[in-house]
This record gives structure tokens, C-alpha cells and sequence, in this order.
């Protein structure tokens, strides 16, 4: 596409850069899909809950396939057509496992409902044996953006 963009010799030259430049990063996206993959099998071995957190393993699969696609289109290569058609059907999977789940989830009340607060409304943690001061009776201290800091004197 960069031919039809840019005027010659720009457009060959950045055509090329795309594919010279492409290949490997496509190799590095692939070494990530195994390592997220081996992990996220691994984790769920182990139980992984389902949450909707789980539509984030959509985006880096459809962005691996989009940029598969792009390079069987510019290279030609059977591998890259081969690789796309496959990584394709594991994006539809993913999509299929997440909506299905979500629905599922929703359906049945548990996946929307709100986290349990930390403290129950009304008590207050106090660390044992110290006495809770508030911030704004200690003179020195002042609230910041990054917490409490001290104030020059």
C-alpha cells in the first residue's frame, strides 16, 4: 500500500521497510502468543475465574492476525497465509469462549455483581496498639498527590 501513497522511490522503499521490518517483529509477536498461552493454560490448570478481564485476550490475538494477514498479502508466503487462516479460528474461539461465558455469567447474576467492600461501611481500621490521628491535627504533615508529605517549616 505504500506505493499507492507515496510517490517512487519512497513508496517501494517503505514497502520493503514494512516487510523487512515486519517479519521479525511477527516472530516476537508469536514467541508471545506461546508464553501467554503456556501461562494462561498453566493458571487455568489451577482454576482461572472467569471474569471479564478475559476479553483482553481477544485484542492481542486479533492485532497478531490482522498483522498475519498483512504480511501474507505483502510477502506472498504460504506460511503467512497459513498461519493467518489458523490464528483466525483461535480468535474466533477466544470470542466464542468469552461471549458465551459472559452471557452465561450475566444470566446468572454472578459476573456483574459489585466486589464486597474491604471495610464494611461505618468501621474503621485502626492498626493495633496506635492511635489513629488524623492527617489534617498533625501540623508538620500535608496531603499531597502522592500521599503525605512533609511540609518545609
Amino acid at each position: 500500500m505504500a506505493r499507492l501513497a507515496l510517490p517512487s522511490p519512497y513508496g517501494p522503499a517503505f514497502q520493503a521497510f514494512g516487510v523487512v521490518y515486519g517479519v521479525p517483529v511477527w516472530g516476537f509477536a508469536v514467541l508471545w502468543a506461546a508464553l501467554a498461552t503456556a501461562i494462561t493454560v498453566r493458571t487455568a490448570r489451577a482454576h482461572l475465574p472467569f471474569s471479564l478481564t478475559w476479553w483482553s485476550f481477544t485484542f492481542p490475538v486479533g492485532t497478531l492476525v490482522t498483522g498475519t494477514t498483512g504480511l501474507a498479502v505483502h510477502t506472498g508466503a504460504g506460511v503467512f497465509r497459513w498461519a493467518a487462516a489458523g490464528l483466525y479460528v483461535a480468535l474466533v474461539a477466544a470470542w466464542a469462549v468469552v461471549s458465551v461465558r459472559t452471557v452465561a455469567g450475566t444470566w446468572r447474576g454472578s459476573l456483574l455483581r459489585g466486589a464486597p467492600p474491604a471495610v464494611p461501611a461505618g468501621e474503621t481500621v485502626v492498626p493495633a496498639n496506635e492511635p489513629v490521628i488524623p492527617a489534617y491535627e498533625v501540623p508538620e504533615l500535608t496531603l499531597t498527590g502522592d500521599g503525605i508529605a512533609g511540609r518545609p517549616a
